[in-house]
């Protein structure tokens, strides 16, 4: 074997391990008959309350964070391989068409020092401005892997985004929790995150911060940000093993007035009806990407038809979609997602509740 084959053999271990980190650990062999899935990927709650199963604490387990919603995700790795060496991708053909649009955003807008704004920045990553505090949400500033390609490259320096007052982070999946773009930002820079974070966090020069575990809140100047359960599970390391960290969605009392709910990465479990009558919420922004195939991607990601359902039981008034256009980690095209949801809003008739939105803009709510 020479030298070349053996680099070329290296680089592909490394991007199985990748994809191994950020992508279901619990999938069906790609030969598997789609008719014979389960008709459930989640734990049906059957009654059970979300607040009761966080004041029992039963998803903390001994050294790792158990998902009390999500089905067993035992780690095997040649699952991942068969996706990526036998399943047939059906989106093949419009991969071509993924666009590479450069990106500049107006940041004088988050200097303003009233309401409530909010600008997409990229893949996971918003900012939000409330009555003059800027926060801002899984800060990614570039592929944190070379062999992922970033679709919507800044035509900035992250030193010119307006320094955050606190930084939300979701959970540990690198798309979300880059310690290249945490690191620069201000070193005094007020994080909040769920627990087991700690080192990366320190790796990144941040230890100022906050730890939510779920419905925790923290409340600042008149607004309350809480840390709420999802459906979803995380790793950084397949060696370690998954869920040495939380995950969780986040729900935002502004000072301006309007509640904001924030998904996170989630699968569609049956809570969101629990969430819709607790928070009256004026704003659902859901992460709606990386959802193809179902039969490898549901157990993780939330689709647009089961968005309207989670947006329908939360019983928002608008609805944003993010987590789409920058990289490609399903086997949809990254421009897909904006068009499958305004499609299937349009079928239930609630077009009109979708905010359409690219990245860069900015949102007055």
């Amino acid at each position: 074997m020479n030298r070349r084959h053996l680099l070329h053999t290296f680089f592909n271990l490394l991007k199985i391990s990748f994809l191994a980190s950020i992508l279901p650990a619990q999938v069906r062999a790609s030969g598997g008959d789609p008719e014979k899935a389960p008709p459930l990927h989640y734990r049906p709650l059957n009654g059970r309350s979300l607040r009761e199963i966080a004041l029992r604490k039963e998803h903390h387990g001994n050294g790792r964070f158990l998902n009390p919603m999500g089905l067993d995700r035992s780690g095997r790795l040649f699952r991942v391989l068969s996706w990526k060496l036998f399943h047939r991708n059906r989106f093949q053909g419009d991969l071509a068409q993924q666009p590479f649009v450069p990106l500049s955003i107006d940041w004088g807008l988050l200097r303003i020092p009233d309401g409530l704004s909010i600008t997409y920045v990229k893949h996971a990553s918003l900012a939000l401005q409330d009555a003059g505090c800027r926060m801002l949400l899984d800060p990614v500033f570039a592929s944190p892997f070379w062999f992922v390609r970033d679709f919507t490259p800044f035509t900035f320096a992250p030193s010119d985004i307006p320094a955050p007052d606190h930084v939300l982070i979701t959970h540990g999946h690198y798309d979300h929790l880059d310690t290249g773009s945490l690191a620069q930002l201000p070193a005094g820079t007020h994080v909040i995150c769920p627990p087991g974070y700690s080192d990366i966090l320190d790796e990144a020069g941040l230890r100022n911060r906050t730890v939510l575990d779920w419905y925790d809140s923290y409340r600042d100047a008149g607004r309350e940000i809480i840390l709420l359960p999802c459906n979803h599970w995380t790793m950084r390391n397949p060696v370690a093993g998954p869920n040495l960290g939380l995950w969780g969605s986040y729900l935002i009392r502004t000072a301006s007035g309007p509640t904001v709910y924030l998904s996170g990465d989630t699968a569609y479990f049956d809570g969101f009806d629990q969430i819709g009558a607790e928070f009256d919420i004026d704003l659902a922004v859901f992460n709606v990407g990386a959802y193809e195939p179902r039969w490898f991607m549901a157990e993780s990601h939330i689709n647009p038809q089961e968005t309207i359902k989670a947006f329908q039981e939360l019983n928002a008034k608008r609805l944003l979609i993010m987590h789409w256009g920058t990289f490609r980690l399903g086997d949809e095209p990254v421009h897909l997602p904006p068009r499958h949801m305004r499609e299937e809003m349009r079928q239930a008739g609630l077009l009109d509740r979708l905010v359409d939105w690219k990245h860069g803009d900015t949102l007055t709510v």
